[in-house]
């Protein structure tokens, strides 16, 4: 493993996430990473970053849909109805 894989790593344990900015950094300081070191720090943020991020259900995503028929469109509800729609069409 290189330098650099290791010290990402160890971050990545301690603070659950990285920034690319902070990768770039580790990289720059103690060289270049190998493809399948690449390959798996991005698989494993990706993973941690799905993990974070709460699933809407089918129930809410239904009671969002009768929001957005019944609010204005320029209100805090109608808003909040939208993201939700939105988050659970992608597959959140």
């Amino acid at each position: 493993m290189t330098e650099s894989f290791d010290k990402l790593k160890a971050m990545l344990a301690d603070k659950d996430t990285l920034t690319q900015d902070e990768i770039k950094q580790v990289v720059e300081e103690h060289g270049e990473m190998t493809p399948e070191e690449n390959m798996w720090l991005e698989a494993e943020l990706h993973e941690r970053k799905r993990a974070s991020q709460s699933t809407v259900t089918m129930e809410q995503f239904l009671e969002a849909n009768k929001v957005l028929e019944s609010a204005a469109p320029d209100s805090d509800e109608y808003k909040a109805a939208q993201k939700t729609v939105d988050a659970f069409l992608q597959g959140n």
